[in-house]
């Protein structure tokens, strides 16, 4: 078994995701483009581990003539082993897993009973989502990841928030449907920026699409900004580099005022931030959808989820209760059943969205399913 830190500590990946070393001083140059995927990430040992899975792979030009990178899993047996491994201290704060895979030999593709398009995070990509995509592989779905623009292999674009980049995946959906890559009932899967993807891709692409997971979405793209924002530039990680970082984050970003950047980055994405709405798209959404969120989750705070949860009847929501927004993701040891299992019920037509399996450890299940809204 491979031992992986995909998470080397969070104030490096807080660094690498948004305050990046560039040469621009401007916070709203980094809410305009991402610039790429974290330094954190490493490439190589992430490519050299793609490369050795069967897969496909190549890129779809969208509406807007970005070309966006996909990549495509056979549903079948992977010999996959995942062991979360939790946080530890070491000079920082960090996450780590124990993930491996045994291939058979010969490799045997088994028929898929459905399709799920998985939509990465911020500043990472379609490729760090490999235990994801092989633990639902496994599970007999056929797997499509894709880089959202401006991330990965993918082209650039004026960002979007969600609603941009669900016009991409829709364009990369209506194209793999043509090339037989989309097989069955099709799911969409997004962790935090790609949850909010997800949700407006359901909106837009309606009956399409069977279900959505989405997990620490952002309810609100202005609201997001300033609840991020503050706390990655408030953080005092532990370690002299992890310290480094962050005092370095504080005095490029920490006297600007964010309402005067977001207006800033309203201007250059010609989209009002604080109008992207996603429980606007989830309230009109047909699909049924599993929404999570954890409790100790200071990036996106959990009221977004909440908020969210309330946004639809249609919805299922599952608050981790002392998960972050950095560990959630990483926890297919809790989640792996529960989504499976969300997966395989039949959602086509139902009137009230069938419930999740609930997770067996450290869970609380809350507005399982939401109250609607009242309208005024």
């Amino acid at each position: 078994m491979t031992r992986l830190l995909l998470l080397a500590c969070a104030c490096l990946w807080l660094a690498g995701c948004l305050f990046t070393t560039s040469n621009s001083t401007s916070l709203s140059d980094r809410l305009v483009a991402p610039g790429g995927v974290s330094p954190l990430l490493d490439e190589d040992r992430i490519a050299a581990t793609i490369a050795s899975v069967p897969n496909r792979s190549g890129h779809v030009a969208s509406r807007d003539g970005v070309p966006i990178f996909w990549r495509a899993f056979d549903a079948g047996q992977y010999g996959m082993h995942y062991r979360y491994l939790g946080q530890r201290h070491d000079g920082g704060r960090a996450l780590d897993v124990d993930f491996g895979f045994e291939l058979p030999t010969p490799f045997r593709p088994q028929p898929a009973r459905g399709t799920v398009v998985l939509l990465h995070g911020w500043m990472m990509d379609g490729d760090s989502l490999l235990p994801w995509s092989l633990q639902l592989a496994q599970s007999g779905y056929q797997v499509v990841t894709l880089d959202l623009r401006n991330h990965g292999h993918s082209g650039s674009g004026p960002a979007g928030y969600g609603t941009r980049e669900s016009d991409d995946v829709g364009d990369v959906i209506a194209a793999l449907r043509t090339r037989g890559e989309i097989r069955g009932p099709l799911y969409l899967f997004g962790i935090s920026y790609g949850a909010a993807t997800a949700l407006f891709a359901a909106d837009k692409l309606g009956d399409q699409v069977a279900g959505v997971v989405a997990m620490e979405s952002f309810a609100n793209a202005g609201r997001g900004i300033r609840d991020m924002v503050p706390h990655m530039l408030g953080s005092r990680p532990h370690g002299w580099r992890a310290q480094a970082v962050a005092n370095y984050a504080r005095w490029r970003y920490g006297g600007q005022d964010l309402d005067a950047v977001i207006a800033a980055a309203d201007r250059r994405l010609r989209l009002d931030l604080d109008r992207v709405d996603v429980g606007h798209a989830l309230a009109a959404t047909r699909a049924c959808v599993l929404l999570l969120h954890g409790d100790a989750d200071q990036h996106i705070p959990v009221a977004h989820g909440r908020t969210l949860a309330r946004a639809s009847a249609r919805v299922h929501y599952i608050e981790m209760r002392g998960e972050n927004h950095l560990s959630l993701p990483l926890r297919l040891d809790l989640l792996g059943d529960t989504v499976d299992d969300w997966l395989a019920r039949d959602h086509a037509g139902q009137t009230h969205c069938p419930a999740p399996l609930t997770p067996q450890e450290g869970s609380t299940l809350a507005l399982q399913p939401a109250e609607p809204p009242a309208r005024g």
